[in-house]
């Protein structure tokens, strides 16, 4: 990763820092109620990595993981209960949460689950019923 570009990643307290380094895989909006109900927001911003992308640089000790479901292995601190980012190992991503890269430059380019949205968005971009074909889904895009 000599001249790809590295970001700077931390929870809320700090307490965990990591990096992501190159370029995402995907950036956009996920409107589904798992994304929801654990960012406690009307829709998350995610950006897509490799897992080979993401490295913890301080307090991997302090790291807890949750999954509802074998697809998503989400990671929180656990000193201060921030969210840092979610393993979609079926997806072979990691989706770290945009609100804890420190100096990325968020240029969202899709909304996926859009039909579970609560806080519609006319913004342009695609609007995905589920995820997009080369993601497991159906590739629908529905209307804004």
């Amino acid at each position: 990763m000599n001249d790809a570009a590295t970001y700077r990643c931390q929870c809320f307290c700090g307490a965990v820092k990591f990096i992501v380094s190159g370029k995402p895989e995907g950036v956009g909006y996920c409107h589904c109620e798992s994304c929801r109900r654990w960012s406690a927001g009307p829709v998350n911003a995610f950006t897509l990595w490799k897992p080979d992308a993401v490295s913890i640089t301080h307090g991997a000790d302090h790291i807890g993981t949750y999954n509802k479901t074998e697809h998503s292995y989400r990671k929180w601190c656990r000193v201060c209960g921030g969210h840092l980012f979610t393993e979609h190992p079926g997806l072979g991503l990691t989706d770290v949460y945009a609100a804890v890269i420190v100096d990325f430059p968020y240029e969202p380019c899709v909304h996926v689950h859009y039909t579970e949205s609560k806080l519609p968005i006319k913004d342009g971009l695609p609007k995905m019923k589920d995820l997009p074909k080369d993601m497991g889904g159906s590739g629908v895009r529905i209307a804004e």
